[in-house]
């Protein structure tokens, strides 16, 4: 089976879903939240490239984030912000809303959707 990456359009597209989800991070009432969490840790500059370098990997593409920081664990890259569940589900709804708009088939967001939230609920760490 075609890696993810190549099911939902090549890098091209993780860049162009990275950069319309942070666009919509930064205006949705459902990213506040998400938008302050960045501003209070590394900042923004760093987020879309982080992102894009991520979700490359996470993908079955190529892993940018790890040749670059030397793991992929996400409980180790959130360690330093409180994550609440309804932080997770408004991250969740926004990426959904993204895949959409950018075109995501139906069934790779279906798929994406599911394996997002279990990510998403597993780096909850506060109330």
């Amino acid at each position: 089976m075609e890696p993810m990456i190549e099911r939902i359009g090549g890098e091209e597209k993780v860049h162009l879903l990275v950069d319309h989800f942070y666009d919509l991070i930064e205006t949705l009432p459902q990213g506040q939240a998400i938008m302050n969490m960045h501003l209070q840790g590394h900042g923004l500059s760093h987020v879309r490239p982080a992102q894009f370098e991520f979700l490359c990997g996470f993908f079955g593409g190529r892993r940018y984030y790890h040749e670059r920081h030397g793991h992929m664990n996400l409980r180790e890259i959130h360690a330093h912000v409180e994550i609440r569940k309804v932080d997770a589900e408004d991250w969740l709804a926004v990426m959904d809303k993204a895949m959409g708009d950018v075109g995501v088939e139906d069934a790779i967001r279906a798929q994406l959707n599911a394996t997002f939230r279990r990510a998403a609920l597993m780096l909850v760490n506060t109330a």
